[in-house]
C-alpha cells in the first residue's frame, strides 16, 4: 500500500493573511510530497508495506536502524493532520463544550493552555512540533514538544493538536518571529472542531 499525498482541505489562500498561499504551496506541494515519496522508497523491502501508516511509523521509531524511514513516516502523519488542524476563520477561545471542559480540568483553562502551547513551540530548539496530546492510559490532556518528526503517538499518547515549528512552516510569512506565527496559529487558524473529533474518538489504538 503506497502512501499518498492528500489534497489540502481548503484553497491555498484560505489561511491568508496568517499563512500565505506561497507558504502552503511550498509546504504542502514540496515538503509534504517529499516525505511521502521518500517514505515509499524507504519502506520497500521492510515487510511493513501492508501496515497502516501509524503502525509502520511506530515500528520504525522502535527500530533505530530505521531512523531514516521514521523521519519520513512521522512527518507524513504529522502533516496529514496539520492541514486539518487549520481552517479559515479558525482559532480563538470558542471551543466545543467537551473539549473546553477537558482543557479546563487538565490544563487550567484556555488561557493557560494557550500560554503553555505557545511556550512549548518557542522552546523547541531547532525543528520540531508542539502538541496538545492525550495520555492513552489516563485520558488526561497535556502539552508536549518533540524534535524533528517525532509526535505523541510514538510515546503512547494521542495527538489532538500539533503546530509545525520547522522554519519552512513560517519563515516566508514571519521570518524568524516564531512567536508571532504561534500566536496567529492559536488565535486565528486552529480548527477546534477537528481537535474535538479526535478527542471524542479517544486514545489512538495501534496494532503491535
Amino acid at each position: 500500500m503506497a502512501f499518498e499525498l492528500p489534497p489540502l482541505p481548503y484553497a491555498y489562500d484560505a489561511m491568508a493573511p496568517y499563512m500565505s498561499r506561497e507558504t502552503l504551496e511550498f509546504h504542502h506541494d514540496k515538503h509534504h510530497k517529499a516525505y511521502v515519496d521518500k517514505g515509499n522508497e524507504l519502506i520497500a523491502g521492510t515487510g511493513w508495506e501492508a501496515r497502516t501508516l501509524e503502525e509502520a511509523m511506530v515500528l520504525a521509531f522502535k527500530d533505530k536502524t530505521k531512523a531514516g524511514l521514521f523521519n519520513q513516516l512521522g512527518q507524513h502523519f504529522n502533516h496529514i493532520h496539520f492541514w486539518h488542524w487549520m481552517k479559515k476563520d479558525g482559532g480563538g477561545n470558542k471551543l466545543p463544550g467537551k473539549l473546553s471542559t477537558a482543557i479546563t480540568s487538565d490544563l487550567g483553562g484556555f488561557d493557560s493552555f494557550r500560554g503553555k502551547f505557545i511556550e512549548a513551540g518557542l522552546t523547541q530548539f531547532g525543528s520540531g512540533w508542539c502538541w496538545l496530546a492525550m495520555d492513552n492510559a489516563s485520558g488526561k490532556l497535556e502539552i508536549m514538544k518533540t524534535p524533528n518528526g517525532e509526535n505523541p503517538v510514538v510515546f503512547g499518547k494521542t495527538a489532538l493538536l500539533g503546530c509545525d515549528v520547522w522554519e519552512h512552516s513560517y519563515y516566508i510569512d514571519y521570518r524568524n518571529a516564531r512567536a508571532k506565527y504561534l500566536e496567529a496559529f492559536v488565535d486565528h487558524m486552529v480548527n477546534w472542531e477537528y481537535v474535538e473529533s479526535l478527542h471524542e474518538k479517544g486514545p489512538l489504538k495501534i496494532a503491535a
